[in-house]
This record gives structure tokens, C-alpha cells and sequence, in this order.
């Protein structure tokens, strides 16, 4: 199994993408970071719920800063034909909760913990567990 076979699909902001609308997002509960991407869907840089954070912690507010202002630059990524026992070291190795995908460098997908947790855990056990604990 690779990674493109579990990715799920991510909404990328640009580097030019108001920082309140990106903690809207982030709020959502759907992801707890995003990465950014250039007009030609290059990743340039990732967003997360801790970047926000210190930007309000430093007082600034979130309506005056862009993605561009507070993301962490050259983020770690993963191929889409990486193999999911790559990905698993690579993701424990690097303490990571969720990875972007990439197809020649352009986002393509990401992948969390739980992507590649639901991807291994049998249909079967899952409805067992249930009966079980039910």
C-alpha cells in the first residue's frame, strides 16, 4: 500500500490567504495544520494551530498577518509512491500527526495518523470491537 491509496483530500491556502480565515479553518477540527502552496501548487510551507498561536500570543492580530507571515517554511513532505511502512517511520521518526503529499513537488493530498491507522485496522475488528463493547 502507498501513500496515494490513503491520502485524503486537503484545501490549500496561498501564501497571500488572510491568517484569520486559515484559524477559521483550522477550527473546523478537520485539520490542525495546512499546508501552503505557491500559484503553481508547489508546498512552500505549512500552517498550524501552533503558528497561529504564537502570532497571538506576540500580539499581533490574525486579520493583519497572511499565511506567508507566519508559516514555517520547507516543511517535510512525502511522495505519493511512498510505502506506508515508509511513511509510518518516517511520521514516528519526525513526531508528525499529519504529512502533505506531493507528485513532483506539487500537493497532491495529505495524510494523518488516523489515515493510515483506519487503512490498517480491518473492517472486521472494527465491527467486532463494537459488538463487543456494545
Amino acid at each position: 500500500m502507498v501513500a496515494r491509496e490513503i491520502m485524503g483530500k486537503v484545501k490549500a491556502p496561498k501564501k497571500n490567504a488572510n491568517c484569520r480565515d486559515i484559524a477559521m479553518k483550522l477550527l473546523s477540527q478537520e485539520y490542525s495544520s495546512l499546508p501552503v502552496v505557491d500559484d503553481e501548487g508547489y508546498v512552500v510551507g505549512i500552517i498550524s494551530e501552533f503558528d497561529i498561536l504564537k502570532a497571538l500570543r506576540a500580539g499581533k492580530q490574525l486579520e493583519s498577518l497572511t499565511a506567508g507571515d507566519v508559516m514555517t517554511n520547507n516543511p517535510l513532505c512525502v511522495d505519493e509512491e511512498v510505502t506506508v511502512e515508509k511513511l509510518i517511520d518516517f511520521m514516528t521518526e519526525k513526531h508528525l500527526m499529519r504529512v502533505p503529499v506531493v507528485r513532483d513537488g506539487r500537493l497532491v493530498g495529505s495524510i494523518s495518523r488516523s489515515n493510515i491507522l483506519d487503512s490498517l485496522v480491518s473492517v472486521e475488528f472494527k465491527e467486532s470491537f463494537w459488538i463487543l463493547r456494545g
